[in-house]
């Protein structure tokens, strides 16, 4: 007696995954902001949960641990978000993403915004390259 095993259920169900995942796919939209950080040669472990970021056209956005950054229309709204993670958790830090174009002042307003709220704030920067000491 030979046992006859049809891969047609199993080849349906293979196809009804990959049309799953193709679709599902699509809903993932990418997030990221065009952000050139400044270099630093300091580094810090701490991994912030909430974030600030500042593209170089000045237009600041706010995100809550993974959520995706929203954009912040005026200056009350970004001391109202700062106020709200201040009720949260006054003890966790806020990363500032800041392009390296934004001018210093607007960096110094919301450093200062940040501080009137008894927040800490740290300023994101990403890794100077390390120069290569010939060996001898």
């Amino acid at each position: 007696m030979t046992s006859l095993f049809s891969m047609a259920s199993m080849t349906d169900v293979i196809f009804l995954l990959l049309i799953f995942f193709m679709v599902t796919s699509t809903f993932v939209f990418p997030t990221a902001l065009e952000i050139n950080l400044p270099q630093s040669s300091e580094q810090t472990a701490i991994k912030p949960g909430t974030r600030i970021y500042i593209d170089h056209e000045q237009t600041i956005y706010v995100s809550f641990a993974d959520s995706a950054p929203q954009p912040i229309e005026a200056e009350e709204d970004l001391l109202g978000f700062l106020q709200l993670v201040q009720q949260q958790s006054p003890e966790e830090f806020i990363a500032i993403y800041a392009d390296e174009e934004v001018p210093y002042g607007k960096l110094v307003e919301v450093l200062n915004l940040g501080s009137t709220n008894g927040l800490k704030m740290v300023l994101a920067t990403k890794p100077a390259p390390t120069s290569a000491k010939p060996a001898k």
